[in-house]
């Protein structure tokens, strides 16, 4: 049996994602011919087949994230494969499963006995919230099935099904907590194949069948949190993710569509019987999502860490907003992406961060490391609570590969897509409140942070300009910094510059 693993994937590249499979188990290969590719934030990969033989398993689906020489699938070589004679109990086998690591045994029955391990988290991840069952206990699954999906405070981690077989024992209930390693449920896998092999002579058992084409197609675990949220049949939905597939986006389509059947009409919120005597009875006690724990943790220690203070000022967006209406229409027809004001908030703090250097640093016990590039960071709301996405080296970017940037981000957040990697390294951060109509906000750092620009609202205020009074759209802005390394007078100055660069844009390109 030859491992097949994940190659070397460049430097400072260390995980990437399983993209296309261009065999399936039983599947004979050759020698460096392509089994599959490896997608990662630079380049494409593909993994050609180290020996000539019969691809056995596959270990890491479609869509799995893995890091650098995680098990990628088994190819037996040559007469490997039909050489399973009648021979003495084998000694417990272990199946390295890379992302999910899955331990295989023996059991008196003949029927193999799989455990379903926590797959690995992420660097400094150490534990999870099991979030949602997929399947319960007597299910049968195909392999690669999701079986669950995890929860920690950073992503949410899809944990497919290692071997065919039945859902014999479920571990690790929904809402528990499971350190990585930890064994999540036990596949019974020798009786599910025998009953596959041996069905034209017994009665046909019925097989739990999706509906997409004969394949066990497991839909996106957002897109089923959406239809149960919606009170929609997986019936009524199309799916166009592979195979069928029902993905988040397909939801939102049938919703606006108006095709979807609406689900029985009796089941809207809990109705609680209101009881003037006892006011427990009308509440609800939720427990926070891993998500929103860690953020509350980050922001207390943020407060309790760093001497946080704010400066506020306004821009006039009136030159901003000519130059986004009169070329917004050709910026788009080029570009494929709308003009936005984040790319000139963007290119702004890019250069008062230039002159302020101190903005953009951190503090490492008692060193000072700055920071001669920009990673920004972009808050952003989601269902699950805030995440802060970083787009790197946007200080060596256009106006459209910022806002491109940024709607990749802004969609793999909505999507719950994000990586670790995705929200990891920023050294500043802009957050936009007045998307949500706030007029004047103080964010809080996100460490190691030393800075965070604040966005509010648009508003047309009465200001004065050459001695009359006139109607002018402004925008308060503010700066919240760590006064343990940023003095005031550095964050004023970083304030006015970005004023100034805003309200005359032209200083943008000059550099001034």
């Amino acid at each position: 049996m030859t491992d097949v693993r994940v190659p070397t994937l460049g430097e400072s590249v260390t995980e990437a994602t399983v993209a296309t499979w261009f065999k399936k188990p039983g599947d004979t290969v050759a020698v460096d011919e392509m089994l599959c590719e490896l997608e990662t934030d630079k380049v494409t990969v593909e993994v050609p087949s180290p020996v000539a033989g019969t691809l056995s398993e596959i270990i890491a689906a479609e869509g799995e994230t893995v890091g650098v020489d995680a098990l990628l699938a088994n190819i037996s070589e040559g007469d490997a494969a039909p050489a399973t004679k009648e021979e003495p109990s084998p000694a417990p086998k272990s199946i390295d499963a890379g992302a999910s690591d899955v331990k295989l045994r023996e059991e008196d029955s003949g029927a193999a006995s799989v455990d379903v391990m926590v797959p690995t988290l992420g660097e400094s991840v150490t534990e999870a919230t099991v979030s949602t069952w997929f399947k319960k206990v007597g299910d049968t699954v195909a392999q690669d099935e999701m079986l669950c999906e995890l929860e920690t405070d950073k992503v949410s981690v899809e944990v497919p099904s290692p071997a065919a077989g039945t859902l014999t024992e479920i571990l690790a209930e929904e809402g528990s907590t499971v350190e990585a390693s930890a064994k999540l449920a036990v596949i019974s896998s020798g009786a599910g194949a025998a009953a596959s092999a041996s069905a034209q002579e017994t009665a046909p058992a019925p097989a739990a069948a999706p509906a997409s084409g004969g394949k066990d197609i497991e839909d996106a675990p957002s897109a089923k949190k959406a239809m149960a949220e919606a009170g929609i049949d997986r019936d009524a939905v199309t799916g166009s993710g592979r195979d069928g597939r029902v993905m988040k986006e397909d939801v939102a389509k049938a919703l606006a569509a108006g095709t979807t059947s609406s689900a029985p009409a009796a089941a809207p919120a809990k109705a609680r019987a209101p009881s003037a005597a006892d006011d427990a009875s009308r509440e609800e006690r939720v427990k926070m999502t891993r998500l929103k724990q860690t953020m509350a943790r980050r922001l207390k220690e943020a407060q309790n860490t760093a001497a946080i203070l704010t400066t506020f000022n306004e821009v006039d967006m009136t030159e901003v907003m000519a130059i986004r209406n009169t070329y917004k229409a050709d910026f788009e027809k080029k570009h494929g992406v709308r003009m936005g004001f984040m790319s000139f908030f963007t290119k702004a703090c890019c250069h008062a961060l230039k002159e302020i250097p101190e903005v953009n640093a951190e503090i490492d016990g008692t060193d000072v490391i700055y920071k001669n590039y920009v990673h920004m960071g972009v808050a952003a709301g989601t269902p699950t609570g805030l995440v802060v996405p970083v787009i790197r080296d946007v200080d060596t970017m256009s106006f459209a590969e910022i806002e491109k940037g940024i709607n990749i981000m802004g969609k793999k957040a909505r999507d719950g897509k994000l990586t670790m990697a995705d929200m990891t390294g920023g050294t500043f951060t802009i957050s936009n409140g007045g998307v949500y109509g706030s007029l004047m906000t103080a964010p809080i750092l996100n460490p190691p942070q030393s800075g965070i620009l604040g966005m509010a609202k648009i508003q047309d205020r009465a200001m004065v300009v050459g001695g009359e009074i006139v109607i002018r759209p402004m925008m308060y802005i503010s700066l919240s910094y760590d006064h343990r390394i940023i003095d005031g007078k550095g964050a004023v100055t970083f304030l006015v510059r970005v004023k100034e660069m805003l309200e005359d844009p032209r200083r943008l390109l000059m550099d001034l």
